[in-house]
């Protein structure tokens, strides 16, 4: 699976949103500010292309169902992204982000609440 481009990612957003929808109600869910009709429905056929979007003809308009979940598509893309940025180390992910101030000691408190109580499971 490879990594979606930011305006695929906008469009996937919004789609995972809908579940099942055309361009129309697609545009309708997602945040400011929105592209153009035609520019989401170019988008929506790349999704397709790329294996992202399943479609039926419904009449004279395309219907469009996610083939991925977003579980499944973030899954992938931070194991990606750990590896070719953090040495496939989480220890080292985690470690930026305190030397970045972006985690304060309470959020890692959390985190350590979460490991234990998912490693009690």
């Amino acid at each position: 699976m490879e990594k979606l481009t930011t305006q695929e990612e906008e469009a996937m957003q919004a789609i995972w949103k809908v579940g099942e929808g055309n361009v129309k109600l697609f545009l309708e869910h997602m945040e400011a500010p929105k592209p153009p009709y035609t520019t989401l429905a170019s988008t929506i056929k790349n999704l397709e292309k790329k294996g992202f979007l399943s479609s039926r003809l419904i009449g004279n308009s395309y219907l469009y169902k996610p083939l991925i979940t977003e579980d499944e598509y973030k899954k992938k893309f931070m194991n990606g992204f750990v590896k070719d940025y953090f040495a496939d180390s989480y220890k080292e992910l985690v470690n930026f982000f305190v030397e970045e101030k972006k985690l304060s000691a309470k959020e890692l408190k959390d985190i350590i609440n979460l490991i234990e109580k998912s490693a009690e499971k």
